[in-house]
């Protein structure tokens, strides 16, 4: 775990919040001069807590739908393993491929056009993989809501502030062209990129570049530019957990309440696998149990059941299908 002091987390918070901040905006805000604030995003980088910059774009909105596997391996070595998850990582449309720990080991996600998509891929899966796949489950997502970091400023912030970050899934496909499509390849891996590289590699302007960012921004097909921080460094672990209610109508009270946890980061909604799912960030399975030893308080007889599972490694994470 290595230590950093408070200015790292602002820096790291709004860098979370809006990526493709100009380095003066993140300065003013921090409070440090430039030249410090590019000092310490460099040392952050070095240190490995910053992994890359990314965008998140809704597939949804350029027709695609979101399908989500869960494996539980058998009969595998880690060879076997391997060459599993090299396949899946590999595959042009998936966005998420990672390795967790607890009642799956792989979640995968991909972007499919429609079921006979879905089932082509599924087909090749078991033709290839079946026999060591003791168990395997798929829902489809329908969105997923992201928070802000605020466990990032500690003690520091005081009333933390659970404004969503994005919001993915669901829209109305809208109609955007190939230079569209080449711009957010640009960006989608590298949020930072600056807009005269994009240009001079799509033979284009910066200042054409920087309109139609901004109308896929209002279109709602760009939702965010993220950071990717390796939480592990910070002394942070994340944990998805898979809640199952006794009544469905109680789902909205739930989330009306953990909003406000700090430590949450994400709330999926899904088809089939369970009722609510929950994302945080912490530091070890024990505030998992306090978390949820919490809602099952505040919320009696509401809770029927409840899964969770610890990231492990993701081997990919992309928003956006490699066309």
């Amino acid at each position: 775990m290595l230590k950093i002091d408070l200015k790292d987390r602002r820096i790291l918070y709004q860098l979370d919040i809006n990526s493709r901040q100009s380095y003066s905006q993140i300065a003013k805000k921090v409070g440090l001069s430039k030249t410090v604030l590019v000092y310490r995003i460099n040392r952050l980088k070095e240190k490995g807590v910053i992994r890359k910059f990314y965008t998140v774009i809704d597939a949804y909105r350029l027709g695609y739908l979101a399908t989500r596997f869960h494996y539980l391996y058998q009969y595998t070595t880690p060879e076997i393993k391997k060459e599993i998850i090299d396949y899946f990582t590999n595959y042009r449309y998936s966005m998420l491929v990672a390795s967790v720990q607890g009642y799956f080991d792989l979640s995968v996600i991909l972007w499919v056009k429609d079921i006979s998509d879905f089932y082509r891929f599924w087909e090749e899966t078991q033709n290839r993989y079946g026999y060591y796949l003791q168990d395997q489950v798929f829902t489809f997502y329908l969105n997923e809501v992201h928070y802000r970091p605020s466990y990032l400023l500690l003690n520091d912030y005081k009333k933390p502030e659970r404004t969503k970050l994005e919001f993915y899934g669901g829209g109305k496909k809208v109609k955007i062209d190939d230079s569209d499509i080449k711009i957010m390849s640009e960006i989608a891996q590298n949020a930072r990129r600056p807009l005269t590289d994009i240009a001079d590699k799509l033979h284009s302007s910066a200042t054409m570049i920087n309109y139609r960012i901004k109308k896929l921004i209002k279109l709602g097909v760009i939702q965010g530019f993220r950071t990717e921080i390796d939480i592990s460094k910070l002394g942070y672990h994340a944990f998805k957990v898979y809640i199952f209610l006794k009544e469905f109508k109680h789902r909205s009270e739930i989330i009306n309440y953990i909003k406000f946890n700090p430590n949450l980061i994400c709330i999926d909604t899904t088809t089939g696998e369970s009722h609510l799912e929950l994302e945080f960030h912490l530091e070890n399975i024990s505030q998992l149990y306090q978390v949820m030893q919490d809602l099952i308080k505040k919320f009696p007889n509401v809770i029927r059941n409840y899964k969770s599972v610890s990231l492990i490694k993701r081997h990919k994470y992309r928003y956006m299908p490699e066309f």
